[in-house]
């Protein structure tokens, strides 16, 4: 099983997109089953689409962070974000960031935050597909490397809080 991790974008548009992939006969298979078959009051796990009727290779599960909150926002999770995290995956497969073997016999799990204030599709759309993509990417390369950790670990921060001291 491969896990990735990929933060894009600033303010109420950004994605947080965190990825499990693998083979579906192993661990990553018994999570996304798992996963679409226990939705909870404001999570509900789906299949990621292209299309109507045409499913993302290799089948994507996504999962959302934030529990859904309105009109809007659940148009910016199922819509903008779904469609982003679509093109994201599709294209690594088509783009050979993943193995042949992953069109059929791999399965992906896609945790997606949408912020409740998102207010803007397009950019919802463009911050997912390019965080989509990047987390997939960083958990086939096994990254990030022990070198970045260290030196980030000299700097602990996230867009929500900084240390007054590091």
């Amino acid at each position: 099983m491969f896990i990735g991790e990929s933060f894009i974008g600033s303010g109420p548009n950004a994605a947080h997109i965190n990825v499990m992939l693998g083979l579906k006969t192993g661990a990553a298979g018994h999570a996304f089953a798992g996963a679409l078959s226990s939705p909870t009051k404001g999570h509900l796990p789906f299949m990621v689409v292209l299309q109507p009727g045409v499913p993302v290779k290799p089948m994507t599960a996504f999962i959302n962070k934030a529990d859904l909150r309105g009109d809007t926002h659940e148009g910016m999770t199922w819509g903008a974000a779904q469609a982003g995290v679509a093109r994201g995956v599709q294209e690594c497969l088509l783009e050979h960031i993943l193995p042949r073997e992953a069109e059929n016999d791999w399965c992906v799990i896609c945790a997606v935050w949408v912020n409740w204030t998102a207010d803007d599709a397009d950019e919802v759309f463009a911050n997912n597909y390019a965080a989509a993509k990047a987390a997939v990417i960083n958990a086939i390369n096994l990254e990030p490397k022990l070198e970045v950790v260290r030196e980030a670990a000299k700097n602990v921060f996230n867009p929500y809080f900084t240390p007054k001291v590091s």
